[in-house]
């Protein structure tokens, strides 16, 4: 079966969806100052699943909807960061004003990790 993905913005994740369960997501929010970002702060799949490419195609996931907002992606998951270095193309680069905003907002508010 093929794995759906589904933005819970209000909650701050990105779900792999698979057979109606969930079998991975990505935490996130969103940069409270402008330019705005999506900040990726944690990558998980599930055990049993993992080995698929689920990992990948949320982060990719992420990034395309980032772009169909037109707002940069801070990859603060060593998972995300790895995969952005790997598909340069499809993962441009933060500028380093909004990355150091998107750490400086997680500092302030734990609670978004």
């Amino acid at each position: 079966m093929a794995v759906a993905y589904e933005d819970e913005r209000a909650a701050g994740r990105l779900l792999a969806v698979e057979d109606g369960v969930a079998v991975g997501s990505i935490a996130y929010f969103v940069l409270a100052a402008a330019p705005h970002a999506l900040v990726a702060v944690h990558t998980v799949v599930e055990p049993g699943h993992e080995g698929r490419g689920i990992a990948g195609g949320l982060v990719r996931t992420f990034y395309g909807i980032a772009a169909a907002e037109g707002v940069p992606v801070v990859p603060l998951c060593p998972y995300a960061a790895s995969w952005a270095a790997k598909h340069p193309a499809e993962a441009p680069e933060a500028p380093d004003s909004v990355t150091r905003a998107a750490k400086t907002q997680l500092e302030a508010d734990p609670a978004l990790w």
